[in-house]
């Protein structure tokens, strides 16, 4: 099955949610975040410069309880808004 090219608005909000990501992890070590993740450093770092714009939920799942951050804001940035899952549907 051929992959179906990422719309402007998905690349986007892959670099919104690597802007979170990026700023979560502040001073922590890019590959102790990654380790905590279970994932490897160079995915988190084409996750977080917008290179991988659009992981896998159990990535993000790893990703959020590695910096603390709830899946609720991780989706709400993705979205480009800060509306909580509750009241967007």
């Amino acid at each position: 099955m051929v992959r179906q090219p990422l719309t402007p608005e998905q690349i986007e909000a892959g670099r919104r949610l690597g802007t979170l990501l990026r700023r979560a992890r502040a001073g922590r070590d890019l590959e102790e975040v990654a380790g905590a993740a279970g994932i490897s450093p160079e995915t988190l770092r084409k996750i977080e410069t917008g290179r991988l714009p659009s992981p896998g939920f159990g990535t993000i799942v790893r990703l959020g309880e590695a910096l603390n951050l709830p899946v609720q804001e991780l989706a709400a940035t993705w979205r480009g808004n800060d509306v909580p899952l509750e009241a967007a549907s």
